[in-house]
């Protein structure tokens, strides 16, 4: 069986926030939003490898967090860089050709364990996994001064977990930053890869502003209630 790892991306700096705490580390429901999200895939795989990540000036923070709130995963930390791009391609050092790779984002707490199973699971067969859900909002198309109406039927909204065979992603990281890179599956793809797609999860959102810090909770409170 190959080994599994998940290089979980925290270089957040809480811009969007309005907070000097950087994203990763806000509270929710008692506790860092890091901290969720790394428990989710210890307890989809507690013999998973987690490389988290973070930028330098951040580890003494994430080290002091993890005291207070005892708080000791088996992991192993990676330098951020300048952009996700860098960050995920320094996390890629750690993982050995023949595993599988899951890559995910640090403010993602909410992923369920249904989600991490399929993303792995397709990945095993057909190389990489990239989770996805609806859109039910209407979608136009600027054009100039103008827009027109596009069919949502065929629009996906991308998430993350996305899960790999590590030769192919560390291969397709082996090239320049380009600004087109706007997640793992567009490298895989500059690599002339397909790209896979499965059910994501909708509870599964990216906190970047204080209203998706709200909503989070909310899902949260909700998620646990219907697994009582």
């Amino acid at each position: 069986m190959q080994q599994k790892y998940a290089i979980i991306t925290a270089g957040g700096a809480g811009v969007r926030m309005n907070s000097s705490l950087p994203k990763q580390f806000l509270p929710l429901h008692g506790k860092p939003i890091l901290f969720h999200t790394i428990s989710v895939f210890l307890r989809f795989s507690p013999d998973i490898h987690i490389i988290l990540v973070l930028p330098e000036e951040q580890r003494e923070r994430w080290k002091s967090l993890c005291s207070k709130y005892h708080f000791y995963p088996p992991i192993t930390l990676a330098q951020g860089g300048p952009t996700r791009f860098h960050s995920v391609k320094n996390g890629l050092k750690n993982v050995p050709e023949d595993a599988l790779i899951a890559i995910h984002d640090g403010v993602r707490p909410l992923v369920s364990l249904k989600t991490i199973q399929q993303c792995f699971h397709i990945a095993s067969k057909f190389g990489n996994a990239i989770p996805a859900v609806p859109i039910n909002e209407s979608v136009r198309l600027l054009d100039g001064a103008f827009s027109k109406v596009i069919s949502r039927d065929s629009l996906r909204l991308i998430q993350t977990p996305q899960c790999f065979m590590a030769a192919r992603i560390k291969a397709a990281y082996n090239v320049n930053y380009d600004p087109s890179f706007t997640d793992d599956a567009t490298v895989l793809e500059n690599n002339g890869d397909r790209i896979y797609m499965v059910d994501g999860n909708k509870e599964n959102i990216k906190i970047t502003t204080p209203e998706d810090l709200v909503i989070a909770s909310s899902l949260m409170e909700y998620l646990n209630k219907k697994e009582d």
